[in-house]
């Protein structure tokens, strides 16, 4: 008695790339990019009509996936958007689209960790309650700390010390109480208010690095001490502000 295959199920995975450099993307991500039928990636402001920072890591990893660009905003930094969700919204049609045309695995690139700050989950959501029968795969990449922590030889914790990520959108207050509660902290999106960021560090007495482009050509590392007042970052920027250590282990 012959029994009919079941049908593999379709697949939406969202791969992270890591942070820039194509060879700190993980060989489980490669993988899943070359065995993809079509790889979303956002395309944003800063890259116009040439590739973003993901399509140019997919494209090293996977140069033969078929990439499709999805038009996202990098210009509303918190709170619900129209423009925002209408970005979830066309990334979501698009692996939809691609679902209902064959694809079986449609695969997002986000550069760092689809986990951290990143649209897939909300991608993910509406896809899976559009269509029955698709299953949802997260593959974690190298985010924009863990990079910075290495390339400036800091560790980002040890021994008993608390690690807080805090992206500077939530507002300066927030920040600084976070410096009083946690051992190292680490501050994502404040490029453009680094500045200000780096008046409260300065006065709540901590050490930071700043991180731009972290693993690419041309990266800039600079100490707190080296900032001017008025010094700006791009979007893609890490400040890293761990305790003065007395002495290895002094933290277990």
């Amino acid at each position: 008695m012959s029994t009919v295959p079941t049908p593999a199920p379709r697949r939406l995975i969202g791969v992270g790339v890591g942070p820039g450099d194509p060879t700190l993307t993980t060989i489980k991500a490669a993988l899943a990019l070359r065995a993809a039928d079509v790889v979303l990636v956002p395309a944003t402001e800063a890259s116009g009509d040439g590739p973003g920072r993901a399509e140019l890591i997919v494209a090293d990893v996977a140069p033969d996936a078929r990439i499709r660009r999805i038009p996202f905003s990098m210009a509303d930094r918190s709170g619900v958007s129209d423009r925002r969700k209408e970005a979830w919204l066309t990334s979501a049609s698009a692996a939809l689209e691609e679902f209902d045309g064959g694809a079986q695995r449609v695969a997002f690139a986000t550069v760092g960790d689809p986990s951290v700050y990143s649209t897939f989950s909300y991608l993910a959501a509406h896809v899976v309650e559009s269509r029955q029968g698709v299953e949802v795969e997260v593959i974690p990449g190298i985010t924009a700390m863990q990079a910075l922590a290495a390339e400036s030889k800091t560790p980002l914790v040890e021994g008993q010390e608390i690690l807080a990520l805090v992206p500077v959108t939530v507002g300066l207050d927030r920040v600084r109480e976070l410096l009083g509660a946690a051992d190292t902290v680490v501050a994502y999106k404040g490029g453009r208010k680094l500045p200000e960021l780096v008046r409260v560090l300065r006065e709540e007495g901590r050490d930071a690095v700043l991180g731009v482009n972290v693993s690419l050509e041309g990266q800039r590392l600079v100490a707190l001490d080296d900032l001017t007042d008025d010094e700006r970052a791009p979007y893609f920027s890490t400040v890293l502000s761990a305790p003065r250590r007395m002495g290895t282990g002094g933290a277990l």
